[in-house]
C-alpha cells in the first residue's frame, strides 16, 4: 500500500470528560454528496479509539505542506498533541487547526468493522477552506512530499 500517495488528514475529538483527541490518518475520503458522508479509519490500537467510535461529533483537517510536523505529532503516542500553538477551539466545540488546507466538521453517521481499524462515517454538517492554501501535504512511501517542492 506505500505504493499509493494519499493526502495526509488530522481528525478530532473531544471525549465525555472534555479530554481533546486526534490521530493521523491517510485513509479519508469522501462517501456520498446526498447526504453529504465522508469516511475516517482510526486504528483499534489507537489510545484516541474509544472517543472516536463513542463520540457523536468529530471533525477532519486536510493538511497543507507545511504541516508535515503536525501529522507526526498527532502519529505519535504523547499527551502534548495539540500544545504546539496552532490549536484553538472552534465554534463546534472540537480543536481547529490554524492553516488546515480544509476542516469538515461531522456527526457521526456510523461505525463499521474494518479489521484491526474501525470505518467511521461522519455526515458533513459544516466545512471551511482555506483559499490562500498552495499545496497540500501528501504521504507515499512511507515519507511526506511536498508536491510544489518535488
Amino acid at each position: 500500500m506505500t505504493q499509493f500517495g494519499s493526502g495526509v488528514t488530522v481528525p478530532v475529538t473531544v471525549d465525555d470528560s472534555g479530554q481533546s483527541w486526534g490521530f493521523t490518518a491517510s485513509a479519508f475520503c469522501s462517501v456520498a454528496l446526498d447526504p453529504p458522508l465522508v469516511l475516517v479509519c482510526p486504528a483499534r490500537s489507537a489510545e484516541s479509539y474509544p472517543a472516536f467510535v463513542k463520540s457523536q461529533r468529530f471533525a477532519i483537517h486536510i493538511l497543507g505542506s507545511e504541516h508535515a510536523d503536525v501529522a507526526m505529532r498527532f502519529a505519535e503516542k504523547r499527551t502534548d498533541k495539540f500544545e504546539d500553538g496552532r490549536w484553538y477551539q472552534a465554534e463546534d466545540g472540537l480543536p481547529a487547526l490554524s492553516g488546515a488546507l480544509a476542516r469538515v466538521s461531522c456527526v457521526t453517521h456510523a461505525v463499521h468493522d474494518g479489521g484491526d481499524h474501525a470505518i467511521l462515517i461522519g455526515r458533513v454538517v459544516h466545512a471551511e477552506v482555506d483559499e490562500a492554501a498552495e499545496s497540500p501535504l501528501l504521504y507515499f512511501r512511507r515519507r511526506f512530499l511536498d508536491p510544489v517542492a518535488s
